[in-house]
C-alpha cells in the first residue's frame, strides 16, 4: 500500500513502478528504489515501434524534499536494442535534463532562481552554486534553442555595461512581443550582424524586421544600414532629448560670452 502511495505521489504510472521506499534516519534521507515490470518493451526517439531491453543502468536521482528530509530516486533504467543492432539508454519522462535530478526539483530550481541569487537556491536546495548554474543553464540552452523568430517585425536595440563598465552586452527585444529575443557581447555594428544570423537560424529573416528603434550610435546605424534593409529606424526618446539640452547648453554658454 505505502509503495502505490508514493507511485501516486511520484506520478510513476506503468510499466514503472516504486519497488521498494527506505528511510535513513541517520542520513535524514528517504531513497526510493523504482523499477520497471519484467518483460516491458520501450520506444525510443525517431525509432518506431518497441523495443526489447538490452540491459539496465541504476541512475540515483535528487527529488523534491519529503517533508525536510532530502529524497532520492534509485531508478533501474532500460537500454534498448534498436533493428539496427544498436543499444541506446531509455529514460522516463520525469528525468531531468541534467543527470542527476528529476524533472520537478529542476522545476523547483528554476522557480527559485526566478526570485533570489544562485547562492541562496544552493543554500536552500543543499546544492553547490555550480550545479544550480547549470541546471539554470541548461534550460536557458533549450529555451534558445527552441525560439521562434518568425513573427518579429519590430525590435529596439540598445547597450549595457557589466563587469564594473569595463565590456558592453547589445541587448536586442522583440517590441511587440515585449521580451528579449537576443542578446550578445559587444556594442559594433558586428552585433547587429550577429542578430540577423539568430534571427536566420530561428524561423525569421533581415527582410521581416520593418522597424528598429536605437540610440543615436553611429555603430548602430551603420549595422541596421547594412543587415536590415527594410527597417526605418527610429532614434530613442531619451537620446534626442540628451542631444538637444548638449546642443542647447553650448548654446547658452557662447551667448553668456558675447
Amino acid at each position: 500500500m505505502t509503495n502505490q502511495l508514493f507511485e501516486s505521489a511520484l506520478g510513476i504510472a506503468a510499466p514503472w513502478y516504486v519497488r521498494s521506499v527506505d528511510f535513513d534516519a541517520a542520513q535524514r534521507q528517504l531513497n526510493i528504489a523504482v523499477d520497471f515490470v519484467a518483460g516491458s518493451r520501450f520506444g525510443y526517439g525517431g525509432v518506431v515501434g518497441e523495443h526489447p531491453v538490452h540491459d539496465t543502468q541504476i541512475k540515483r536521482l535528487r527529488h523534491l524534499n519529503f517533508f525536510q528530509h532530502e529524497c532520492f530516486l534509485e531508478v533501474r533504467v532500460p537500454r534498448v536494442r534498436l533493428p539496427d543492432g544498436s543499444v541506446r539508454l531509455v529514460e522516463p519522462g520525469w528525468v531531468g535534463q541534467l543527470s542527476g535530478f528529476t524533472l520537478l526539483f529542476e522545476a523547483l530550481v528554476l522557480m527559485l532562481a526566478q526570485q533570489m541569487p544562485f547562492a541562496a537556491v544552493a543554500r536552500a536546495v543543499n546544492l553547490s552554486w555550480h550545479r544550480v548554474h547549470a541546471i539554470c543553464s541548461r534550460y536557458v540552452e533549450l529555451a534558445l534553442e527552441a525560439a521562434d523568430l518568425s513573427d518579429v517585425t519590430a525590435v529596439a536595440i540598445d547597450e549595457t555595461s557589466y563587469r564594473r563598465g569595463h565590456e558592453y552586452l547589445t541587448l536586442v527585444a522583440d517590441m511587440q512581443a515585449r521580451r528579449v529575443a537576443f542578446v550578445t557581447t559587444g556594442k559594433d555594428a558586428s552585433t547587429i550582424e550577429r542578430f540577423v544570423a539568430y534571427l536566420s537560424e530561428h524561423g525569421g529573416s533581415p527582410e521581416q524586421v520593418s522597424s528598429v528603434s536605437i540610440d543615436m550610435s553611429p555603430a548602430f546605424i551603420k549595422g541596421v544600414n547594412e543587415h536590415l534593409p527594410e527597417a526605418r529606424v527610429t532614434f530613442d526618446k531619451f537620446h534626442v532629448v540628451a542631444h538637444a539640452s548638449k546642443a542647447l547648453d553650448a548654446v547658452r554658454r557662447q551667448q553668456q560670452k558675447l
